[in-house]
């Protein structure tokens, strides 16, 4: 949590600590650090504190709102197709099937070709990629729950199947939702400074922690902590965060990793989280 909760600090509130301003040429290209520039200048002698200071709140915001849409869109759909089973079962989990089979970042390229490089697209284009893995883990999610006599005691009572889904089902999906949570939003920063990486985002000369790799990569020889500088920011915060949301499932199903923990407990405990290797 402090090392997810420190890049997005620095992410958020960067912008208003930032020494120069991003956009502003004070040094020669490649200059290597000084008091003035501490991490140097890049590759048209800007200074590179300063666009990484400035360069990560968009990140952040789209790879939390690429998140919550995949999150949202594929955890109604697994659960819809447990729940309401048969033909719906079908329709949802086929199309699932369909789109788990494009690969993810060359479907999300194959939208922005058609459309444009626009943020919004971008965005739903990735939440789009993680609504059918998630998809899938909620349907085994609540294929469980719905079995259980507390759901079966409801649905005797005549309550509408949105109703069960909402108030009986959802609340004991915590455990996989933290789990998904944790990874789509790592995919999402990935994938967002990859396409970022490629030219798709934030038109240039705006700063951006994947288009400052890409940008500044020529230069690593000559100062490398244009390139180390956001990659290390993007790679924290994934660690930062896939631990985290590891961690707090954990303990929602009662499982604890300690240096104490059997190796048969801490597999027993990733196979029912569904992250370890069957």
């Amino acid at each position: 949590m402090i090392i997810s909760g420190i890049v997005a600090v620095i992410a958020f509130l960067g912008p208003l600590v930032a020494p120069h301003s991003s956009l502003s040429f004070i040094g020669i290209p490649f200059s290597p650090a000084s008091a003035s520039m501490p991490l140097g200048g890049d590759i048209l002698g800007r200074d590179v504190l300063s666009r990484v200071l400035d360069g990560g709140w968009l990140l952040l915001l789209m790879a939390l709102g690429a998140t919550a849409f995949g999150i949202v869109l594929g955890g109604v759909a697994g659960m819809a197709a447990a729940y309401l089973r048969g033909r719906s079962d079908s329709i949802i989990m086929r199309t699932v099937d369909v789109m788990l089979a494009f690969p993810a970042l060359v479907f999300v390229l194959l939208l922005v070709s058609l459309v444009g490089p626009k943020l919004w697209l971008i965005m739903m284009a990735v939440g789009l990629v993680h609504a059918p893995a998630v998809a899938r883990v909620l349907r085994s999610a609540t294929l469980d729950v719905s079995e259980r006599d507390y759901v079966r005691a409801v649905e005797l009572q005549g309550v509408k199947s949105w109703k069960i889904m909402r108030q009986e089902i959802l609340p004991n999906l915590v455990s996989p939702l933290m789990v998904e949570i944790g990874l789509r939003l790592t995919y999402s920063i990935v994938i967002m400074a990859g396409l970022a990486f490629l030219g798709f985002g934030q038109p240039p000369p705006s700063p951006n922690w994947g288009y400052m790799i890409q940008e500044n990569r020529i230069g690593l020889s000559a100062n490398s902590l244009a390139v180390i500088a956001p990659a290390a920011l993007i790679a924290l915060f994934t660690i930062g965060t896939n631990t985290f949301t590891d961690a707090v499932a954990r303990v929602a199903i009662g499982l604890e990793r300690s240096s104490g923990s059997s190796e048969d407990e801490v597999q027993a405990s990733d196979v029912r989280l569904g992250t370890g290797e069957n």
